[in-house]
C-alpha cells in the first residue's frame, strides 16, 4: 500500500477548520465548487471537476474539531476504496493539520499527480481560512 500525506499549519479556530474540511459549503471553497451531497457520518459526499468528472465519498469518522475521514466509493479506479484522513491537533498555537490519502494499492504515476494536486489544495485550504479566499476548481 502506498500513501500521501500532507502536514501544515493553519492559524484558524479548531471549528472554522473543522467547518472547512467536514462541510459541503466548507469543502466548495478550497477543493472544488462542484461539491454536492450528505456530510454526515456515512453520508456521500459528491466532489465533481467539470467535464473531467469527479468522486463520490463516504463519510466513515467524524470527530468534532479532531478528525473527518471519507473512504473512495466512486471515481477513478485507482482511488476506490482509498481513505482520505484530516486528523487536527495544536501546535505552536495553530491548528496542525494532518492530511493523509491511505490504501492506494501502489505508488503510480497518477498518483504522484494526485499528490502534487492534494499539496495545491491544501494551500488553498490554508489561504481559505487564514487570507477568506482560497482557490478552488469552479466548474
Amino acid at each position: 500500500m502506498a500513501t500521501i500525506q500532507h502536514i501544515f499549519h493553519i492559524d484558524a479556530s479548531f471549528e472554522n477548520v473543522f467547518k472547512a474540511i467536514s462541510t459541503i459549503e466548507g469543502i466548495q471553497k478550497w477543493w472544488t465548487s462542484g461539491t454536492r451531497g450528505d456530510d454526515s457520518l456515512q453520508g456521500i459526499i459528491q466532489v465533481r471537476f467539470g467535464d473531467n468528472g469527479g468522486m463520490d465519498f463516504q463519510v466513515t469518522e467524524i470527530n468534532p474539531n479532531k478528525s473527518y475521514k471519507w473512504k473512495t466509493v466512486d471515481g477513478h479506479p485507482e482511488w476506490i476504496d482509498t481513505i482520505i484522513d484530516f486528523q487536527l491537533d495544536e501546535n505552536d498555537n495553530k491548528v496542525r493539520v494532518t492530511f493523509t490519502h491511505g490504501g492506494w494499492e501502489k505508488a503510480s504515476p497518477f498518483m504522484s499527480q494526485c499528490n502534487f494536486s492534494w499539496g495545491r489544495y491544501m494551500i488553498s485550504l490554508r489561504d481559505y481560512l487564514e487570507k477568506g479566499q482560497g482557490e478552488p476548481y469552479i466548474g
